[in-house]
């Protein structure tokens, strides 16, 4: 049975799901949000910092999307394949069981310099009635650069007639493509239904800016769809065969990096070893393999509360975030992305010859103004902002990103070279000068303070430089050696006598305050202050700042957004470098469930409902879970050793 036209038909999508409902699937270029239904929402292309041709994940109207699902009423249920990111989704309707899996295909020799996501559909059971529809968006379009929006000769019309700005439907010899800005859409399948509507008599609305159609999948029946896209180029049309091995070609090349991903125990397994596999293959997601960069997220515009403001763009390049990342890329023998990281953020910073910027674009140029695109937001949710104004903020927590970048490289048996070195000596010189200064902190917040975990940072900027002038990676001058040692005693002094509260019992968000900052617990095991400080602070902040095993940023944020899962998974790793391993333990299998279906985090999750909120995958989340399982497994092996 074939379903009928009216069964086919795209309609106007205006549903939001759950952030919780999406997986995510990439080709080290870019990524597609894929909700449980089957539906593509999301999908920048070429690259993840480009406007998305599909954006139902922000607007639900007019954003775009790629439909596929059953005609009938269905269940699902979904997994990745065994050590990649390519997902399978399994429908059930009344009448059988089919089976979808989703890829952004990847070549012989790497990604493809083309846009290709292929969706396999096979019959498992029975008969199932499926549709299917490609309909673009072009809500972001015309921001990245400028900002002027879309020209009204842009306009076209969508399936139920209203106006899709920026989408052309453009016939040729092999076919119609859409043209969304300057990216090319052309589609292919196998046994795949297509339908035209510029076809008389086939009962659909004349002219829709969309491919669609319509099969039925019986058991042991296989179909294929295809979206091929290039950006102002000639336009690649792929051959259903050829894709359909290459979905293969990508399971296999997923696998294979899993199976060098080894970690610092070889091949010792323990509870923690299945979600950290998974937390590395949706930051190696977040990897720019064109450049080597590291987003912070896959998304823009996902709102960290349900009353809306605090909208922002996560396409970036954090240094702060490539520092973390670079460190858990080291630790799992992954030499390929940790050199391509650090050698992205080396030309970065010497092409702007070592200004301090706290973020890039995954080009590596900066980032431009902040806009709002004309898109209604996630539930209404808004605005959805394109760019992030907080690139120009003085943030001095950078320095110990990038000293500390090259002091866990050089110590994996790494050689800097004499540029770079130079480079580390200037950072470690402009950190002894400006930690002085008040900055917007970790956070990004508009009020400049004097913040604890900042002066931190610059302390921990100088100790790394110490630690590469001593085993000779960098030659600073004895004078600068003497420089760098008397201000690292002065910050000692400052954050002992203007950061350390008696009356609170903790170290403060910034003095003339009482309140209390998460990110003081990345520096749990530094030796910048006494141990039991810490240990203090630890406890106070778990007392204060937790909403049961997740955790708030800082004092008074719960009035603003949910709680922030980076912090959640930085106090179990502080539980467990401080020797608290059995605390540590009880809080990570709390927090772990706390993932949604197929392991991804979001930025934030709401401590009443634990709702998915902020954008997502996260790459801070992924990475501090990481981190919080390697510090309790060093922390059990140590108590082990100790114990025998």
């Amino acid at each position: 049975m074939t379903p009928s036209p009216a069964d086919a038909a795209p309609q106007l999508a205006t549903r939001y799901v759950d952030l919780r409902d999406y997986a995510a699937i990439g080709d080290g270029r870019t990524v597609a949000l894929i909700a449980l239904d089957g539906q593509v929402d999301w999908m920048p292309v070429p690259a993840l910092h480009s406007p998305p041709v599909f954006a139902a994940l922000v607007d639900g109207p007019a954003g775009g999307r790629f439909e596929l699902r059953p005609v009938d009423d269905f269940t699902s249920e979904r997994a990745y394949v065994t050590g990649t990111n390519v997902l399978q989704t399994t429908f059930t309707t009344a009448t059988g069981v089919v089976r979808v899996t989703d890829a952004l295909v990847t070549g012989v020799a790497g990604r493809l310099p083309w846009l290709e996501l292929a969706r396999r559909i096979e019959g498992l059971e029975g008969s199932v009635p499926m549709r299917w529809a490609v309909i673009p968006g072009a809500v972001f379009e015309g921001l990245e650069d400028d900002g002027a929006g879309l020209d009204d000769e842009d306009e076209g019309s969508s399936a139920d007639g209203s106006d899709i700005p920026g989408v052309k439907r453009v016939d040729t010899v092999h076919g119609p493509i859409l043209r969304v800005g300057q990216i090319d859409l052309v589609l292919v399948g196998s046994e795949h239904g297509r339908l035209d509507p510029s076809e008389p008599g086939d009962g659909f609305p004349e002219g829709p800016l969309s491919f669609y159609g319509a099969f039925t999948a019986s058991s042991g029946s296989r179909h294929l769809l295809t979206l091929c896209g290039t950006d102002d180029e000639p336009i690649h049309v792929p051959v259903p065969e050829n894709v359909d091995r290459g979905i293969d070609r990508s399971i296999e090349s997923w696998q294979a990096w899993t199976r060098e991903f080894d970690g610092p125990d070889g091949d010792e397994d323990d509870e923690w070893t299945d979600v950290v596999q998974r937390s590395a293959l949706a930051l190696k997601l977040l990897i720019f393999s064109p450049t080597g960069s590291i987003a912070a997220a896959a998304t823009s515009g996902l709102p960290e509360n349900r009353t809306g403001g605090k909208n922002y763009d996560y396409r970036f390049a954090w240094v702060r975030d490539l520092a973390y990342t670079v460190g858990a890329l080291v630790e799992f023998g992954l030499r390929e992305e940790t050199h391509a990281a650090v050698s992205w953020v080396l030309k970065t910073l010497k092409q702007y010859e070592g200004e301090l910027h706290i973020f890039f674009r995954l080009d590596g140029s900066l980032p431009g103004r902040m806009h709002d695109a004309p898109a209604e937001g996630w539930r209404g949710i808004g605005p959805v902002r394109v760019g992030n104004d907080a690139s120009d903020q003085l943030q001095l927590g950078v320095y110990a990103d990038v000293v500390g970048i090259m002091a866990r490289y050089v110590d994996a048996g790494n050689i800097l070279d004499e540029r770079t070195s130079e480079l580390i000596v200037a950072f470690a010189d402009a950190a002894c000068h400006d930690w002085p200064k008040k900055d917007s902190g970790m956070w990004e917040l508009p009020e400049e303070e004097h913040y604890v975990s900042s002066k931190v940072g610059c302390w921990q900027a100088i100790t790394d430089a110490l630690h590469l002038a001593e085993i000779g990676e960098i030659k600073p001058s004895e004078d600068d050696l003497s420089h760098w040692r008397k201000n690292r005693r002065l910050i000692e002094e400052w954050v002992a006598e203007h950061g350390w509260s008696e009356e609170r019992g903790a170290y403060l968000m910034h003095p003339g305050s009482d309140r209390l900052d998460a990110s003081i617990l990345l520096h749990a095991d530094r030796a910048f202050g006494p141990r039991s400080r810490m240990d203090a602070t630890i406890a106070r902040i778990d007392e204060e700042l937790s909403a049961g095993p997740l955790l708030y940023r800082y004092s008074g944020v719960d009035e603003e957004e949910g709680t922030f899962v980076a912090c959640a998974f930085w106090l179990t790793e502080a539980l467990a470098r401080t020797g608290r391993v059995a605390d540590a333990t009880e809080r990570m299998r709390a927090l772990l469930p706390l993932a949604n279906d197929v392991g991804l985090y979001s930025e934030i999750i709401a401590a009443d409902d634990h709702a998915f909120l902020g954008n997502l995958p996260q790459g801070l989340s992924h990475l501090a879970l990481i981190n919080a399982a390697l510090s309790i497994r060093s922390a059990s092996s140590s108590e082990s050793s100790s114990s025998e």
